[in-house]
């Protein structure tokens, strides 16, 4: 992938304090990596590894919210990864942005030092959509980001599970009708997983899932409340608007590591 100057745009994000270049066409960062962010769990001092960061959306987010976090965003398409670092200047946020792909074997992952039990917490936004079920964009970009093979989430989950140390938290967001792929993915290592269904509004179903697991867990799974991007009158909910601008994270039934609950 290669972006001319005319072909990047920039956007405002969490109420304008993140500002991201990203191409103005192919896959975009939206509420989707925004959620993500809000989702993950962190203090001070802890390493955060974003997981398919592209233009280093969700992950910038985490580090705006959070001071003082040893930012890892790996990205594999070096345009993106590129743009990942020129907004992490752009916003004086402190990150390392590696060019590598999540399927790669350990010794890739530890050549960019990024060997096991190295992180607190993983975030990631695999491509989730079935190229059986759902059309695949003629955009390139667009495709990578969205479209998985069958292999996806297991192959990210595992690289996640490598990278976390014990008691590491695992933040994810997937569509809602993925949720037996997501559990089945999560059975082998994790444990205190909750779930937070992500709905346009209290009438209609969920879009989304919201997932946290912790590595090396035995509390059981919890299912949350909903997550309704809109209220009863089709006003931003209180609670999502919170999120998307930045201030708070959002709560689960589980702690992770920095003790939000």
């Amino acid at each position: 992938m290669t972006c001319a100057q005319s072909d990047i745009g920039e956007d405002a994000f969490l109420g304008g304090r993140l500002r991201l270049y990203q191409p103005l066409s192919g896959h975009r960062a939206g509420h989707d990596a925004m959620l993500l962010a809000a989702a993950t769990p962190g203090g001070p001092g802890d390493r955060i590894v974003d997981f398919g960061a592209g233009v280093g959306a969700a992950g910038l987010a985490v580090a705006t919210r959070i001071d003082d976090i040893d930012l890892v965003l790996i990205e594999r398409d070096e345009t993106l990864a590129g743009l990942a670092r020129r907004n992490a200047l752009l916003n004086r946020l402190a990150a390392r942005v590696c060019v590598l792909d999540i399927t790669a074997e350990a010794d890739a992952f530890a050549s960019a030092g990024l060997g096991p039990d190295s992180a607190d917490g993983v975030l990631m936004n695999p491509p989730f959509n079935d190229a059986v079920r759902h059309r695949p964009s003629p955009d390139q970009g667009r495709r990578a980001a969205h479209v998985a093979d069958p292999s996806t989430l297991d192959i990210w989950t595992h690289a996640a599970r490598r990278m976390l140390k014990s008691g590491g938290a695992l933040s994810l967001i997937w569509r809602s009708d993925g949720l037996a792929e997501v559990l089945g993915a999560l059975g082998r290592g994790f444990g205190g997983i909750a779930i937070r269904p992500v709905h346009p509004d209290p009438h209609r179903p969920a879009i989304r899932i919201l997932v946290r697991a912790i590595k090396g867990s035995r509390a059981p799974l919890r299912l949350c409340p909903g997550l309704m991007l809109s209220n009863e009158m089709g006003q931003p909910d209180k609670e999502a608007q919170e999120a998307l601008a930045g201030g708070e994270a959002l709560a689960f039934a589980h702690a992770g590591k920095g003790g939000f609950q």
